[in-house]
């Protein structure tokens, strides 16, 4: 691992990448069962335990319990939250938008991923938007990784892809990971005049839109942890994290890489 002198930003060795794959696909198997457990009538706290349980077995530790003083393993934000929300009692109710967050540290070395899914049936095509163009441009953010610019093109990228049908929120932003969740640089979802430091090989970033069908302001409840829209329009969350090769991109908490999404875009994915 080296460290070049912007933001200090970490530069990881390709064997380190290989651990923090290892965290990703810990990060994605906690994930997806939280995700197949998510219907009407489930707590959060439920689906919580179910990625807890995940991560346990999987011979992992969450990056989330604890961090900072934060109590459960996932971050499980309903409707009109935007991150951070808290699991417990809240049950979830048919056409619900729900954003599940979470990571894995496995080594020493981290994975954080989300996603965001409509409960059932949506109760209108404004929701389907809304998740759906916050996922395609979290994809565009991480293809603009590959014409090793500046971290600043992710957010560029975010912007166009959502090309002002909603809103970017404000104050929240993806961030460097390895070996710890949150390192330098920070990865704004929106155009900056400071474009920041130079993508190069051993990058890591965790590149994560977070989009709402109103406002891009929000407000932080009692809990000092639940962020929500200040008009109550629903949000949208969508997050992986993703490693800078000299071959290409690999994005370290999807099971195929990336492939998938990134190669229609041009990207070059090494296989595992």
């Amino acid at each position: 691992m080296s460290v070049f002198s912007r933001e200090r930003v970490e530069l990881k060795t390709p064997e380190q990448i290989r651990t923090m794959r290892r965290a990703g696909l810990l990060t994605h198997a906690a994930l997806e069962a939280a995700r197949a457990a998510l219907r009407p009538g489930v707590t959060t706290d439920e689906l919580d335990a179910v990625a807890a349980q995940v991560i346990r077995e999987g011979g992992g530790t969450s990056n989330f319990l604890g961090y900072h003083g934060y109590p459960r393993t996932l971050c499980i934000s309903v409707n009109e939250v935007v991150v951070h929300g808290i699991p417990g009692a809240r049950v979830i109710e048919e056409g619900d938008v729900v954003s599940v967050d979470g990571g894995a540290v496995v080594d020493g070395w981290h994975g954080d991923a989300a996603f965001t899914q409509i409960v059932g049936t949506p109760l209108d095509a404004g929701d389907e938007e809304l998740v759906e163009l916050t996922r395609q441009a979290m994809w565009r953010g991480i293809a603009a990784l590959d014409r090793r610019g500046r971290v600043g093109d992710v957010g560029a990228a975010v912007e166009d892809a959502v090309g002002g049908r909603l809103a970017v929120v404000d104050g929240y932003t993806g961030h460097g990971i390895g070996t710890a969740m949150h390192q330098p640089p920070d990865v704004l979802n929106h155009r900056d005049r400071d474009r920041g430091p130079k993508v190069r090989a051993g990058l890591c970033l965790a590149v994560e839109p977070m989009c709402t069908r109103g406002t891009t302001e929000t407000d932080v409840l009692a809990d000092e942890w639940t962020v929500v829209t200040t008009d109550g329009s629903r949000a949208a969350h969508w997050e992986h994290t993703v490693a800078v090769l000299d071959e290409g991109l690999w994005v370290l908490t999807a099971p195929d890489g990336g492939a998938s999404e990134l190669g229609p875009l041009g990207v070059s994915v090494p296989t595992d």
